[in-house]
Formats: structure tokens, sequence, C-alpha cells
């Protein structure tokens, strides 16, 4: 089979040329390019010196003039590499206009993911000749080798300081919270306006307080009210049963009437199945064990998506084979790739967890983190730990009827505490308490 690299990779030096150029002509054109082009997509080395001397004046609010460029590249002591004053003078000289800077730039990151695609495809075909790993691993370090060159991602493992507090900068001055709020104020007061981008969310408790029921009231509030994007993989349930429970916190309808109501044609639940119809919320109950399937299924639906938050219920009913690594190894190899999963999209996932028998024999009966099951790294892995207690379970004359206290037991960004909210029964939803 011929070699398919016996060939230059792709590149556009003009396109190189007139993309430094305009910003020579026009201080203000770097402002439109310095988002999404970085140095290492040009393809010389000194194209690529001149456009990170561009961008160092830029981050220091300088305009990246012929002057100040020259002066950049002279203290770096790029400037001889890259062809002196002359060199400069004659990018400045040979772009007739700076208008067309998006247009360049676009053209050199054209080349440049072709030239990423390129390595990418003889990485994966390097990890197709290793046997020494399970097919399954393989296929996942291909899949993400490949979504880092689709989602733009770059290799760079080091950014200097002075990007890095810009980049903040910019984040919190252009959206103050970029949190989803969960619809439960004193939750997302706590929370500092709700779930988090990048963070491990663990929402723990036993059979039959609410889990399934907080997580769906949470996503139908995302979705409803905020139009994001809410993928619910559920290993537990099927569709039909989720469908049932998001009619039932939508309509308000107690669950167990609502197959007879459609089948009489209740206007109230027809009415909510237009209104469900039209969320952009993505069940997947597929029930396939292992985290890697799940990490690459939501890959796939983040790129057409883009998605505000992942939800997996629960999370360990995504452990396989036991017998090769035992049932705590493979808990913390779980939560590990979740965590890094939360990292990798920048969106948050909220994982629902199993809590030990420990807590039904302990006097009060409200859980701790010491009761997270089969593993230890759940709690080092997530920045959020979320219990949920409802008293009313433990004790018949239980004052607390229909209350659910939430208890925020580790917040590694914030402050932990409990918040009592309303919880209905009969349709699962979680509400704010009456003030």
């Amino acid at each position: 089979m011929t070699a398919p690299f016996d060939r230059p990779p792709p590149y556009d030096l003009n396109a190189e040329r007139a993309t430094l150029g305009s910003v020579l002509l026009d201080r203000d054109a770097i402002v439109a390019i310095a988002p999404s082009l970085t140095p290492s997509d040009f393809y010389l080395l000194k194209h690529g010196q001149i456009y990170e001397a561009m961008l160092a004046c830029y981050h220091r609010r300088t305009p990246p003039d012929l002057a100040t460029v020259i002066s950049e590249l002279r203290e770096r002591g790029w400037l001889e590499h890259v062809g002196g004053i002359a060199a400069l003078t004659e990018l400045a000289s040979n772009v007739p206009t700076a208008v067309h800077v998006e247009y360049y730039a676009r053209a050199v990151q054209i080349t440049s993911r072709r030239r990423q695609l390129i390595t990418a495809g003889g990485q994966i075909t390097a990890l197709a000749y290793d046997e020494r790993e399970e097919l399954e691993q393989t296929c996942d370090k291909a899949e993400q080798t490949l979504f880092a060159v689709t989602q733009q991602q770059r290799g760079a493992a080091f950014t200097p300081l002075e990007q890095s507090v810009e980049r903040y900068f910019n984040r919190v001055t252009s959206n103050p919270n970029p949190a989803l709020a969960t619809g439960l104020n004193d939750l997302d007061a706590l929370l500092g306006g709700g779930l988090q981008p990048g963070n491990l969310l663990l929402l723990a408790a036993r059979p039959g307080m609410g889990k399934t029921g907080l997580a769906l009231s949470i996503a139908h509030h995302i979705t409803r009210t905020q139009r994001t994007p809410v993928a619910y993989i559920s290993l537990e349930m099927g569709q039909d049963e989720l469908v049932q429970r998001l009619i039932a916190i939508e309509s308000g309808v107690n669950m167990r009437e609502i197959a007879a109501g459609l089948r009489a044609g209740t206007p109230t639940l027809l009415n909510t199945l237009g209104n469900l119809s039209r969320l952009p919320l993505h069940l997947d109950d597929s029930a396939e064990p292992g985290v890697l399937p799940v990490r690459s299924r939501v890959r796939h639906l983040h790129a057409q998506q883009q998605l505000g938050l992942v939800i997996l219920d629960y999370l360990q009913l995504l452990v396989r084979d036991t017998r090769e690594r035992g049932m705590v190894e493979e808990v913390s190899h779980i939560s590990r790739q979740l965590k890094l999963l939360a990292r990798e999209l920048n969106i948050p996932v909220l994982a629902l967890s199993q809590l030990s028998r420990a807590v039904e024999s302990r006097a009060g009966n409200i859980p701790q983190l010491s009761d997270l099951r089969d593993s230890g790294s759940l709690e080092q892995d997530a920045d959020v730990v979320l219990f949920i207690y409802r008293d009313e379970l433990y004790h018949r004359d239980s004052d607390r009827k229909g209350i659910a206290e939430l208890y925020i037991a580790k917040h590694r960004n914030g402050p932990t505490g409990m918040v009592p909210v309303h919880f209905h029964a009969p349709t699962t939803r979680f509400a704010n308490l009456a003030r």
C-alpha cells in the first residue's frame, strides 16, 4: 500500500503573509483574529514568531504596529531570524487593505487543521498497531486524538499567565455568571449561581430518596428556561419511564394517572407532550456498561448540539467486569474519566451515585462523605458532593413531610450547607419552598 504522507503537508504562505501584513497595516485587525488564530497555525516558524510578537503587544494593550512589533522581536532575539526590518516592511507594503484579515486568517487555520489531521492520523495508526491495550481503550484514545483537532484544541500544555489572566477577565466580564441555574434558588445561591462549567457534581442518596427526580427536575428547568441542551444518560430506567416522569414534572399530574389521562385525551397532558417535545433534552437509555462508550457518545452529541450539561443515572451501573480490577478501582476509574470529560468539554457533569448501607444504621441517618459507596476517589474527584435526605422516609410522624433536605457536603470552590426544598412524591418533582 502506498504511504499517504510522501508529499509536503498543506500550507498557504500567501495567506500567512497577508495575515501578518494586515495586522501591521491596521492595528485593529488583531482584535478579529487573536481569539482563534495561534502562532502554531503558521507553517513557517518565522511567521509564527512574528505573530507571537504581535500577540504579545496585543495582550499588553499595545497596538501591534510596525514599530512595536520590531521592538518586541528585537527584545526576544528573533528580529534577524525573521528577516529583519526589511522583511516586516515588505509584509506591510504587500497588502492593499486589512479588510480581509479574517479571510486570510481562516485560510491559515484551514491548512493548519489539515496538518493536525495528518499528525493525528499518524498517531491513530500507531495506536492501532499497539496490541498491548484493549481495543476499547485504543478506540477511545483514537477518538480523543481526533476530537482534539475537530474542537480546535491545541497541543501546547503551557499557557503564559498573562494570557490566562486575560482569558479569565474576558470570560467574567462578558458572561458574569456562566453557571446553569437549577431552579432551586437556595441551592443555586450556595453553588455560586448553579452548576459550574468543568465541574463534576456527585448527587448521592439511598434508594427512594429521589435522585432521579431531582436530576430530571434540574434537566427540565435548564432545558425549559434556558434552552440549553442537556444529555441525560440512564442506565437504570428506560425512555418510557423517563418521559412519564417528565410529563409529571411538567404538568403536575400524578404519575399513576398519566397513562389513563393520555388515552382519554386530557388537554393538559396533550399540551404537556407538545411542550416537552420542544425541549433540547436528549435521552440515552442504551444501558451499555463502561465509561468509555459513554464518553464517546457524549462527545459526538456535544459536537452536534453544544451541550450545557451531562447527567448520568447512575455511576455504579457503568461498572463492567470487576475480575481484572476490583469494584473500588473500577469506580475510581469511572469517576476520574467523568471528571476528565467535564474538563474536556468545559461543561458540568452531574453523576448520580449510591450510598452505602452504613447511613441506615447511624443515628440521624443523615449522609456523610464516608457513606459514598465503593470508592474514596468519588469524594476526591468531585467538585461538589450533594446528598438528599428526606426525614419522612425514616419517621412516619415526621413534621417535615414533603420536604427534602439537600446537603452540600463538599464544595471545592465555595461553602457547604443544607438547603430545604419541596418534594412532591406523586410527580417526583423538586421545587422551591414557599416563602
